[in-house]
């Protein structure tokens, strides 16, 4: 299979039936991804609250889905230990929360995981660019966090399309994700721009049959991606990485 034209999709747990999780994950699993994103908010850094890391230590007993926490909170490098003994296998935290950056992403892959970092819309891409050489993963918000079933800010793609250009020009493998309002009507863009890992929380469990749109939306990638020249180059860079 082609990974330069295949994205990984990560259903984002914070749209499931809390009370019904192993539902959840047999949903994921028979729709055929690897991923599965979790989303920690604190009621500070976000509106909203959602779990802890014990969360997390109950869904790793349950799944070999790949555990990707996505921590929307203050002081990230506090909770950082918890969720990795919890089992996760990717830890991203928030330029805007955390002042070592670099410290943490460190801290992160010392411990075997994967460390990503996130932006919210307001920020631009030169803040992270000193970062960029430490990093796997960076996701870029294409909604304001905090609540799910957003629209996508659609000029939030630019900075995919940015990233990608510095991941090119400087030789860089960390893999490009979005977050916020993807679903079959967006996928389109998010390919065109570069983005290989798309999260996806309402359109995903709210589905009647989310296997089928696993499936469109992985089609319409596909078709976006070869029609955008730059794609196959830029996506080959991050295939090297593995679609975990």
């Amino acid at each position: 299979m082609d990974l330069s034209s295949v994205p990984t999709v990560a259903p984002s747990v914070l749209s499931a039936d809390f009370s019904d999780i192993r539902s959840a994950l047999l949903l994921c699993e028979n729709a055929d991804v690897s991923w599965l994103h979790l989303d920690v908010m604190d009621g500070h850094f976000v509106p909203n609250l959602s779990f802890g890391a014990k969360m997390v230590a109950d869904i790793r007993k349950r799944t070999r889905l790949f555990l990707d926490t996505h921590l929307m909170t203050v002081e990230p490098e506090r909770l950082v230990p918890s969720f990795l003994d919890a089992g996760a296998d990717a830890v991203t935290f928030h330029l805007e929360a955390c002042v070592h950056a670099h410290r943490l992403l460190e801290e992160i892959k010392k411990r075997g995981a994967s460390a990503g970092i996130s932006i919210v819309p307001s920020t631009p891409v030169s803040a992270l660019e000193p970062l960029l050489p430490f990093v796997d993963l960076v996701l870029i918000m294409t909604v304001n966090p905090g609540f799910g079933g957003q629209k996508m800010i659609p000029e939030c793609l630019d900075k995919v399309s940015r990233l990608r250009e510095i991941r090119e020009g400087r030789g860089f493998s960390f893999r490009l994700a979005v977050d916020g309002g993807i679903n079959e009507s967006t996928v389109d863009e998010a390919a065109r721009a570069g983005a290989e890992i798309l999260v996806m929380g309402s359109a995903f469990f709210e589905a009647p049959d989310p296997g089928s749109v696993v499936n469109a939306v992985r089609s319409r990638y596909s078709r976006a991606a070869r029609s955008d020249p730059g794609h196959s180059s830029a996506a080959a860079t991050a295939a090297a990485l593995g679609r975990r």
